[in-house]
């Protein structure tokens, strides 16, 4: 059996330093914001070229939290809009409509399966405060059309950055390029953590005092709050077990670039689209821009390939079956149309991809792809 992912493997890699990493924490008897959080703020702060990082509980609290500190900064208000690609996961949709702002979904580039930078205008309104692009799958999403945009638009700019933890842009990391970045650590990202964590990243300081205060009830000073905050921190252990980790992130994504690089090479079974490195604009790219969080085919008969490589003990998965415009969750939207979209969220397939998945197990799925006579 070929796991789609094998996250104990994973981190069995660095099981010693992990180990010790906790013990430390343990042993220290500080166990929310204490030095280990400190340590990995400075370190991933560097790591993305920013002034400030602010670990929290989640990706979801990152960007909600973001959005947040927008609104009791004066930047946004109930009712204002933000931009927000129609195919991403739901929490980026989330994160705006729990703050009681509304979500414009915008259709993706079909070769890069990002934000397509060419219907920004059309979307914009007067009420239009920020747009949210999201690195999906693993794919830098910022390009200079959509940072000029935003600039002369006055809009914010805020990158999801859950599945793109050391993708970069000109040299430059995600999560440094706009105004603010969230992170996921769920334990399945290339920085994954052994239970849910997150973090913000900014180069802005007001707006970093207001998120660290609103994920501490809203307090600066001990039983002293500002805002209506609320309970979203980033806790000791995990941030011990990220630390370790960061230090294995460049050489860990450069392993996936290969095995990404082997499947692009070698699967030559017709009627699958292979993924693209490209920027939103749809224009060739950087290697570095991508670190292949997921290697995400796409074919019309995407059913049967998957039940096919199950039955020769390939396991893949598919991000993600159902588009947030077709979710229960938003069943105000259910009416509406976004093809392109829906044809990605139709056809995607998500192969094996991992930092210690060997060669051979690479190898044994484009063999087997390329053996397949689908009806």
């Amino acid at each position: 059996m070929i796991k789609f992912l094998d996250l104990q493997k994973i981190n069995s890699l660095h099981r010693d330093e992990i180990m010790k990493s906790m013990a430390d924490v343990l042993d220290s008897g500080w166990y929310i914001h204490g030095k280990a959080c400190s340590k990995f703020e400075q370190e991933f702060a560097e790591f993305n070229g920013v002034s400030h990082c602010i670990g929290v509980a989640n990706g979801l609290d990152a960007l909600k939290i973001i959005l947040r500190s927008y609104i009791e900064l004066g930047h946004m208000k109930e009712g204002d809009e933000i931009l927000v690609p129609a195919n991403t996961y739901i929490a980026s949709i989330l994160a705006i409509s729990e703050n009681k702002l509304v979500p414009v979904l915008v259709e993706p580039d079909i070769i890069s399966y990002n934000m397509d930078a060419g219907l920004l205008d059309e979307k914009i309104t007067s009420k239009t405060r920020g747009v949210m692009i999201v690195h999906l799958y693993g794919q830098n999403s910022y390009s200079e059309k959509i940072g000029e945009f935003c600039k002369r638009k006055h809009l914010k700019l805020i990158e999801d950055c859950a599945q793109a933890h050391g993708a970069s842009y000109r040299g430059k990391r995600v999560g440094g390029l706009c105004d603010a970045s969230g992170f996921s650590f769920y334990p399945g990202k290339n920085l994954g953590a052994l239970g849910d964590a997150g973090a913000i990243c900014t180069d802005d300081p007001e707006l970093a005092l207001c998120c660290r205060s609103l994920g501490n009830y809203g307090s600066q000073k001990k039983y002293e709050n500002i805002y209506k905050g609320t309970n979203s921190r980033l806790d000791e252990i995990q941030a011990a077990l990220l630390s370790v980790k960061l230090r294995h992130l460049d050489t860990e994504n450069e392993k996936r670039r290969e095995i990404a690089d082997y499947y692009s090479k070698n699967i030559q079974f017709k009627g699958i689209i292979l993924p693209t490195v490209a920027n939103s604009d749809g224009v060739a790219s950087d290697p570095l821009s991508h670190v292949w969080h997921l290697y995400v085919v796409r074919t019309e008969k995407r059913d049967a390939l998957q039940q096919a490589l199950s039955g020769l003990g390939i396991e893949t998965l598919i991000h993600y079956p159902i588009p947030p415009h077709l979710q229960a969750a938003y069943r105000e939207w259910n009416h509406l149309s976004y093809p392109v979209t829906e044809k990605i969220h139709r056809e995607v397939l998500s192969l094996p991809m991992s930092q210690v998945m060997p060669m051979e197990m690479a190898q044994q799925v484009v063999t087997a792809i390329n053996s397949l006579v689908l009806n």
